[in-house]
């Protein structure tokens, strides 16, 4: 007989990652299903890492409610978790007049919401505290903030695993029964029996639902492209760099954001799509990205991207509808269920607030006891790029590995590399080592590392060929060795 869990996570985004670390806080068998090859597989690693303030969000609205909750804990969480964050402040650049009235309802929206140190800057104003920003008005946030969403996620399902939470990939969720009082989850040919689900699986959210007979959702894919420019343009801005929304609403429109790691982002688009795993880039988007962003920061570079990726929003309302719905998150105290639908932005800001809501919800049908040995902490990785001159030295001194550069563009090395690797969660994937040590991240985007850590698999972790895959089951490197083994091996001998 399989164990029964007292809860079941389905989805390993942010939102389902932070739910699956507020639970490991009690005495509960918690597992979490998800149909990738590891953690924030979807939307969770292609946004802009944004920590927004709660000023675009409409008041008495659940995304207004817990994004302001969660810009306040952020930082600390971030501290917890050895996350990067950085509170840069944002400017809401208004071009005319008609921007200007737009500014003042984001002011008023903001101070209804809570939101604090809100400003409007005049053009003078602007200029001072960005030169190469054009704009005659300007929405000034300084709590606004950026992180990395992948590593947060990534950060979250660790402390996660750590304090006990269960984690399986390539699960995609077929179907689910109820039946003696528990949830039978059927995935890739096996199934794991659960007390109570929590849907969080983003644009499939929907599906999952309907598997139980909840009908009335549906998700509506959007797709975001976006433009990474090389890091050495950095010194083109401080801080986030939005234009007024559009006047739909239902996105922000295409903005300017300093990543922590160096590089400028530039997006996104919003093209509401028909496939839920459309996340191709378009020359089109691109262009439509690159010209947007110059209207207000001239100096940027046309040429200079390093790559273009896209992510899928989980949109709850349709474009005819204005594509902008608050989040649902409902408990079927009948059913043991509790669906999370249309989690978008500002989904990463609100994921602890959205984490703590559901596990409130929890505790209504289970009964929750808080463990004593939890532990809040994830240790910081080592990054080797981060150090002094003084502090490589030291630790290449203590371990050698330190000292093989692996990755020049990232100055990532060899022991980062085998640490990424033996990762609690268990990826063994190239793109876990990507999110994890910044790897095939530079300016060459693998060009130079991939070979190294090709090698590295095979000669040091004696990784087989056949099972060296980029990101899921099937997407193998290599379909077979240009000469047989015994033919090396002669050759060597």
């Amino acid at each position: 007989m399989k164990e029964i869990f007292n809860v079941a996570v389905i989805g390993a985004g942010v939102v389902g990652c932070a739910i699956a670390r507020e639970l490991s806080k009690y005495n509960l068998k918690t597992i979490v299903l998800e149909r990738g090859s590891d953690v924030c597989s979807g939307a969770s690693k292609a946004n802009s890492g944004v920590v927004h303030a709660g000023f675009n969000n409409a008041v008495n609205s659940l995304k207004a409610r817990f994004c302001v909750q969660g810009n306040e804990i952020f930082e600390n969480l971030c501290r917890e978790l050895s996350v990067p964050y950085k509170r840069i402040g944002k400017l809401v650049i208004a071009q005319n007049d008609e921007d200007i009235k737009e500014l003042e309802n984001l002011l008023e929206t903001g101070l209804k919401n809570g939101v604090k140190g809100l400003s409007i800057v005049d053009r003078k104003t602007v200029k001072m505290m960005e030169p190469g920003v054009e704009g005659v008005a300007a929405l000034y946030s300084p709590n606004s903030a950026i992180t990395s969403p992948y590593l947060l996620t990534i950060a979250y399902a660790e402390n996660a695993a750590m304090n006990g939470v269960k984690f399986k990939f390539n699960s995609e969720v077929t179907g689910i029964d109820k039946r003696n009082g528990y949830f039978k989850i059927y995935h890739g040919g096996d199934y794991t029996r659960a007390e109570l689900v929590v849907n969080a699986a983003g644009c499939q959210a929907d599906r999952i639902a309907s598997m139980i007979g909840y009908t009335e959702y549906k998700i509506y894919p959007c797709r975001g492209e976006y433009v990474l420019v090389d890091k050495r343009w950095s010194h083109l801005l401080t801080r986030m760099i939005y234009h007024v929304p559009p006047k739909d609403k239902s996105v922000l429109g295409v903005h300017i954001t300093p990543t922590v790691e160096g590089p400028i982002l530039l997006g996104p688009t919003a093209d509401f799509i028909d496939d839920r795993d459309d996340t191709s880039t378009t020359m089109p988007g691109i262009n439509q990205i690159i010209e947007e962003a110059r209207k207000i920061l001239p100096e940027l570079p046309s040429h200079d991207s390093i790559t273009a990726f896209a992510g899928i929003r989980a949109k709850n309302k349709s474009k005819e509808e204005g594509g902008l719905g608050d989040y649902v998150i409902e408990n079927r105290k009948d059913s043991y269920f509790i669906n999370l639908i249309g989690i978008e932005s500002p989904g990463l800001t609100a994921s602890t607030p959205i984490a703590k809501h559901v596990t409130e919800m929890i505790s209504e049908v289970l009964k929750l006891s808080v463990r004593e040995d939890f532990n809040p902490i994830r240790p910081a990785p080592i990054r080797l790029a981060e150090l002094s001159h003084e502090q490589r030295a030291e630790l290449i001194r203590k371990e050698p590995l330190y000292g093989e550069i692996v990755c020049r563009c990232e100055h990532v090395s060899k022991k980062e590399v085998l640490d990424a690797y033996n990762n609690i969660l268990g990826v063994k994937t190239l793109s876990g080592l990507k999110y994890r040590a910044r790897v095939m991240m530079g300016r060459c985007q693998g060009g130079f590392c991939t070979a190294k850590i090709i090698s590295i698999l095979q000669n040091d972790l004696k990784t087989p060929y056949k099972e060296i895959t980029l990101k899921s089951p099937g997407s193998y490197l290599f379909t077979g060795r240009v000469r047989e083994e015994e033919e090396d091996d002669a050759k060597r001998d």
